[in-house]
């Protein structure tokens, strides 16, 4: 397979606070419902489409994504990102592909956990890639997107290992942390991704692992803070460290988790007391976590057994200001620019 190799981060930050940055137009996020796992559509000023995970395999996770995609009137995906091969995030790529075309596919590289079930989906994933544009990205390395920049933070165990600008200052947080050990599951490889409109920044740092986390913000924070934060695991509980979370400085926060998958207690608490957030925003209702560790029904895209389908949209400038939009029952809020 041929590499594709799209510039260093520092260049993609001079892409994305130059080209189109006063343009008019918004960079739009819709996180969809996949029932705990994820899918996220990000549509540039520019019009171009990036897919982040495909849901579970199934016709639902596939139709909801092209929803999404006929709302933000797009015919194709022009770049789909495979953060890692597990079930709920690589499961709907052969359901996906009879709906809509997909440019090119972004992973990073092959399987690395010794089980059946990883095995198995990224084998489904491979032969219906096989005649596609396919490219595997290492930290530092993006996707040639028009004024926005997408670059590669983490992938394939592997971390950034220089700051960010404006970034790299020493980590308090970090002394509070115990040791975390090694993950052997795709988890640990997951791409982790920062895109930046102009002042905006969005991370997702897809199901990457504790230790894979600390290393990117101990003893030194190497990716700065950040104005929208896809949680990262689902909400699972040792995945959201204190000195990633708060080191990042979040805004807002977003935890795409389901009814009963992620959405724990202690990662909830975590972020909610992080300082400087706004809000946090959950997918669904987490009916384990109990209802002191869930935030007001209209900060929840789908709040009861009975409501699945439903998802949250970001509308974001290049000022930094953005809104979120629960497209259950049309409630926003508007956050300021920078």
């Amino acid at each position: 397979m041929k590499r594709f190799f799209y510039g260093s981060a520092l260049g993609f930050l001079l892409v994305a606070s130059s080209a189109l940055a006063s343009s008019a137009k918004p960079l739009q996020i819709y996180f969809i419902d996949v029932e705990g796992g994820q899918a996220t559509l990000i549509v540039s000023p520019a019009g171009e489409s990036v897919l982040i995970d495909t849901g579970w395999a199934g016709t639902r996770d596939a139709d909801r994504i092209v929803a999404a995609a006929k709302s933000a009137r797009l015919k194709r995906i022009d770049y789909l990102l495979i953060t890692h091969f597990h079930q709920d995030h690589v499961g709907g790529v052969v359901d996906l592909l009879q709906r809509m075309p997909v440019g090119m596919f972004v992973d990073h590289g092959p399987n690395q956990e010794d089980s059946d079930r990883p095995r198995s989906d990224y084998a489904a994933y491979e032969k219906v890639t096989q005649h596609s544009k396919r490219v595997h990205l290492k930290p530092g390395e993006g996707v040639p997107l028009k004024g926005i920049a997408l670059q590669i933070l983490a992938a394939a165990g592997q971390g950034m290992t220089d700051p960010l600008p404006g970034a790299g200052v020493a980590n308090p947080f970090c002394n509070s942390e115990s040791a975390a050990q090694e993950d052997a599951t795709e988890n640990a490889q997951s791409l982790g991704v920062l895109i930046t409109y102009g002042k905006f920044r969005f991370l997702d740092l897809g199901d990457l692992t504790r230790k894979k986390e600390l290393d990117l913000v101990c003893p030194n924070n190497l990716i700065g803070t950040v104005d929208l934060y896809l949680i990262t695991h689902h909400g699972s509980a040792l995945d959201n460290p204190k000195a990633l979370v708060w080191a990042l400085h979040p805004r807002v926060a977003i935890m795409n988790n389901g009814a009963h998958k992620g959405g724990s207690a202690e990662a909830w608490q975590i972020v909610h007391d992080s300082p400087g957030l706004a809000d946090l925003w959950q997918l669904h209702y987490a009916v384990d976590a109990g209802k002191d560790h869930n935030v007001p029904a209209d900060l929840i895209a789908n709040a009861d057994a009975g409501s699945d389908g439903h998802s949250i949209k970001i509308v974001a400038k290049a000022t930094g200001s953005f809104t979120v939009n629960n497209l259950r029952n049309g409630y926003s809020r508007q956050y300021g620019p920078k």
